[in-house]
């Protein structure tokens, strides 16, 4: 099935920028009334930190279901190929292969070429900063955070959304390449913006080879869960 019918671009486009709107409002919302100054990692306490994350999460979510409501077949994980099989679990190298290898050639000639701006310790930096300053149950919860919660949000949204979306109206290879960069531009980090694309492109072509979302969950939980385990081995 070449794409879902049900799912429109235009509808993607506003979907996203309603879902980080109010990303950002939860965000100003909690600051004023904890006083807090900002969400910088590092800076922030574990449980601000945490908020800021996931702030995106349920914006998206109940986007995801108005479009399964109203343009879909109400039937949320076929809407959106939430679906699982045991093959998927292919997606756990695919993703600790992209953490070790694809970033890791991605990004050799740029440190090399350009150290001052992409060296391992720039391109680690907001990892390390969202880690370091937590310990015990805080550490828990961010790394679940992290490892559990962002892929599947993630998932359903740019490629269950968006990339179905697109793929139902341009050519798969364009509609990877978009989603893929789309995906990665909103995670508003230059540095990591190249193998957050790469990875994007790994993660659609699993979603329009499966025809589900299973594998790219399983390549994105391993794929964030490897950085967290190499940040953790360093500390």
């Amino acid at each position: 099935m070449p794409g879902h019918p049900r799912l429109r671009i235009e509808v993607a486009i506003v979907a996203w920028v309603l879902a980080v709107l109010a990303s950002f409002v939860i965000v100003i919302v909690v600051l004023a009334v904890s006083g807090q100054k900002s969400t910088a990692a590092g800076v922030a306490p574990p449980w601000l930190t945490i908020v800021s994350a996931s702030a995106f999460w349920v914006p998206a979510v109940v986007c995801l279901v108005y479009i399964s409501d109203h343009d879909g077949t109400s039937h949320f994980r076929d809407d959106f190929t939430f679906r699982f099989r045991a093959v998927d679990l292919l997606g756990v190298p695919i993703g600790v292969l992209c953490q070790l290898v694809l970033i890791e050639v991605l990004y050799l000639p740029l440190q090399k070429w350009f150290p001052a701006s992409f060296s391992k310790d720039h391109v680690e930096k907001p990892a390390r900063d969202l880690l370091d300053q937590a310990k015990g149950g805080w550490l828990v919860a961010i790394v679940l955070v992290v490892c559990v919660g962002a892929p599947i949000v993630e998932e359903l949204f740019y490629r269950g959304l968006i990339f179905r979306a697109l793929e139902g109206r341009l050519a798969a290879p364009l509609a990877i390449f978009i989603s893929a960069l789309w995906f990665g531009a909103a995670h508003l980090e230059w540095i990591q913006l190249l193998g957050l694309f790469a990875f994007g492109v790994v993660l659609a072509a699993c979603a329009h080879s499966t025809r589900r979302l299973g594998m790219g969950v399983f390549a994105h939980m391993a794929f964030n869960a490897t950085s967290v385990a190499l940040l953790l081995s360093k500390r």
